[in-house]
């Protein structure tokens, strides 16, 4: 018997093929060939959080009244909980709720992956996902852009299982005691961002419902779908540690600027002291604007200079001095 193929049958298998190619193709469970997770005792890590501050999200975002034990919100482990190595002892965020953790020095960006976030999830398939995001001041967040291929169909049960192959840059993508990484490489050049000098780190739990009014998107505007509601005192995201892969590499460096290249706002951090002077001269060596006595971690408004290249001239306050060139947008 002769079986005829219809082209559209042939055009729908090649729109399947793609499709399931195409958002299937990020790295798999810990332990198989291409994982990025990373164990908590690599070598690999150099440091840990030290500081960290939760606020507390509900247990269910769509039934706020909803209490277990007498709390409408997450409750169990303490901000403690999330320093020091990763070790099982976790902090709950609840839905929508965040943790923001500080380091002794700041993380910053070289080869490969940065840092990583520990979650607990009990195996390679239920996992709670969160946001992560950076920052260089501890005002301003930055976020990483993250990515769910999980159907937006039906909604992911409470004790429902999640493919890790379909999710990018999202914390909680691995099992217990394994770090999902994350490579600053990926926000260089945002402006207002250091990544070379990160102080602060929040993650934020992704909700996970499906229903528009309590959605939570990834980078594309897709829902991003995760075990829901979690009505406990253990609900959302189970924040372990965060471990540092690298430190920055501008902690000898006396005079730390950012952004540069600058548009119109810069800060200046000083390594010691806590006031400096400075000269701006343009490339013809022309004073253009002096200032004296800024405290560190000042933000100067330079937006009035024009495009170009120019060289300051800090002085600090115990008189030595530093120059470096500013590259002004």
């Amino acid at each position: 018997m002769r079986i005829q193929i219809k082209p559209a049958f042939i055009t729908g298998l090649i729109i399947f093929c793609v499709t399931s190619v195409c958002q299937a193709q990020f790295p798999p469970p810990a332990g198989q060939p291409g994982t990025t997770a990373i164990f908590k005792d690599s070598s690999v890590f150099i440091g840990w959080a030290t500081g960290c501050s939760v606020h507390r999200g509900y247990i269910k975002i769509s039934d706020t009244a909803l209490t277990y034990n007498g709390d409408n919100k997450a409750s169990y482990g303490a901000d403690t909980s999330a320093l020091g190595k990763a070790d099982e002892s976790t902090v709950s965020l609840g839905d929508g709720g965040w943790a923001i953790l500080t380091f002794d020095q700041p993380v910053g960006d070289g080869p490969g992956y940065d840092f990583a976030v520990f979650e607990n999830g009990l195996n390679d398939s239920f996992l709670e996902l969160a946001f992560v995001e950076v920052s260089s001041d501890g005002i301003n967040f930055f976020r990483f852009p993250a990515t769910s291929h999980t159907q937006t169909i039906a909604q992911v049960g409470t004790f429902g299982l999640l493919d890790a192959t379909k999710i990018n840059n999202l914390a909680g993508k691995y099992r217990i005691l394994f770090g999902t990484p994350f490579d600053l490489g990926e926000l260089n050049g945002i402006p207002g961002l250091d990544v070379f000098r990160i102080t602060h780190i929040r993650i934020i739990d992704v909700e996970g419902c499906i229903q528009p009014a309590y959605a939570t998107h990834d980078l594309m505007g897709n829902i991003i779908n995760d075990p829901w509601p979690t009505p406990f005192n253990t609900g959302g995201f189970d924040l372990d540690a965060v471990g540092v892969i690298h430190t920055s590499s501008s902690q000898e460096d006396p005079v730390f600027l950012f952004p540069n290249p600058v548009v119109d706002k810069m800060t200046v951090n000083l390594l010691s002291g806590s006031w400096f002077n400075i000269i701006l001269h343009d490339v013809s060596g022309k004073k253009v604007w002096e200032k004296e006595k800024i405290m560190t971690n000042t933000t100067l408004e330079i937006g009035f200079l024009s495009a170009g290249i120019y060289f300051a001239t800090f002085t600090m306050e115990n008189g030595t001095t530093e120059v470096k060139k500013i590259i002004k947008r």
